[in-house]
């Protein structure tokens, strides 16, 4: 008996098919929404019921997997206002219905727990540690302050604290935490000689600069148990001279999947140098744009390495390059993000292998200063999320200056109010 054509499709469309992690969980797609910052959380840094609707309504559109936007662990640590931070207890009633939007839907939901470092912008918390006192390039030092060397004892505490973060993720009924350990933030700072010039037992060397990381996960696991997955998202290689190379990469991947790691997503780059959203990939041979994936042939390297699940975000435009990247073997998983700011039911048009009517594209205000920077890959898709979570539809077309000059007003606002909500506390 011959099968109906949509069945036929479905069973060549490879985002359809289930995966089976390490731990014996299972995604039922392929097809996973990657993080992005919603800033979504309260002035004090609260989760609320705009997460709980954006998070219904990616979860409706059929994803296999959705991770959060950036969950920080230490309210004096603060990446952007309105993070969202879990370091206890208070607000399990408003996180056990974020994650209920997800799983309700039959949709994994993951907590992606990070902590800034030195990438904070200046005023926002009362001050910002690093692996070691090195200042951001020139152009960006009046929007980001040189950070302070952080102690022997504040490097525990921090590690401490995404331990319990994760211990309160569970409880509230995340289906498994991501470590962020890419884009310059605090774990990837560890890992770069640039960021971490420490000659104590956290730097000096690829293996000590790699004990914070693994330190991290321990811990984790240590709360979690060995049954809830536990992933990282990690640069293949930060694009800076001095950075995280692709060698030191692999090795810190090596040493994550013989500590027992579930789940590997690979990205790259920093807020120094964006390539996590294409902005210092240059320009690209006929063959390797047909590829979609910014980061595939570190991945085909990865693959060759270790045999854990492998997810790949950044650059996927098509159904059919989607399931080339599948079928190559090359990855396990599809990592989605700034699409499904602007299209978030997205993800049903591609597991019937039709693809998205919206086309991510750059976003320029005009202005040079800015524009280098990058930062418009976020402040303009955290607008487009901000207008699903109050029910909205996202604006595709929006000025990219007009959005400018809007997120300016409402950080610089947001900063201030966070600051007064701490110094009440």
């Amino acid at each position: 008996m011959i099968a109906p054509r949509s069945e036929l499709a479905m069973q060549t469309n490879l985002l359809s098919h289930p995966l089976h992690l390490p731990n014996g969980s299972v995604l039922r797609n392929r097809l996973v929404k990657a993080a992005m910052s919603e800033t979504l959380g309260t002035y004090d840094n609260r989760p609320t019921p705009d997460l709980v609707r954006l998070y219904t309504r990616w979860a409706a559109s059929g994803l296999g997997m959705i991770i959060t936007g950036n969950v920080m662990i230490d309210r004096r640590a603060l990446g952007e206002p309105g993070n969202v931070v879990i370091e206890d207890e208070a607000d399990l009633l408003v996180l056990r219905q974020w994650t209920q939007a997800a799983t309700g839907q039959g949709t994994a939901i993951w907590a992606q727990l990070n902590h800034p470092g030195k990438q904070s912008t200046k005023g926002l918390n009362a001050h910002n540690l690093a692996p070691s006192a090195v200042p951001f390039r020139e152009d960006m030092v009046a929007f980001f302050a040189t950070p302070r060397e952080a102690t022997t004892s504040e490097i525990q505490d921090i590690v401490e604290r995404f331990g319990r973060s994760a211990a309160i993720c569970k409880k509230a009924g995340f289906s498994g935490v991501q470590i962020h350990g890419a884009h310059g933030y605090l774990i990837n700072q560890f890992l770069s000689p640039h960021h971490n010039r420490r000659s104590d037992e956290w730097g000096g060397s690829p293996e000590k600069r790699r004990r914070f990381v693994l330190a991290v996960y321990a811990e984790i696991r240590r709360h979690v148990g060995a049954s809830f997955p536990v992933g990282i998202k990690l640069n293949s290689a930060d694009f800076q001279r001095g950075g995280f190379t692709e060698e030191e990469s692999i090795e810190t991947i090596r040493a994550l999947a013989d500590a027992g790691i579930d789940l590997i997503e690979i990205s790259g780059g920093t807020y120094e140098a964006p390539a996590m959203n294409g902005a210092m990939q240059g320009p690209k041979k006929a063959s390797t744009e047909a590829r979609e994936a910014y980061f595939l042939e570190f991945a085909e390297k990865v693959r060759a390495t270790v045999k854990l699940p492998l997810m790949v975000t950044g650059g996927f435009r098509t159904a059919a390059g989607m399931n080339a990247a599948l079928r190559s073997g090359a990855l396990d998983l599809i990592g989605l993000a700034r699409l499904l700011a602007i299209d978030p039911d997205a993800p049903s048009a591609l597991l019937q292998g039709r693809d998205s009517l919206q086309q991510v594209r750059p976003i320029k205000t005009g202005l040079k200063a800015v524009d280098r920077l990058g930062i418009m890959e976020i402040l303009w898709y955290t607008r487009q999320l901000r207008r699903v979570a109050k029910g909205k539809e996202p604006r595709p077309h929006e000025s990219g200056l007009e959005a400018f000059l809007k997120s300016a007003l409402s950080s610089g606002w947001g900063t201030l109010r966070t600051r007064r909500m701490r110094a009440r506390q």
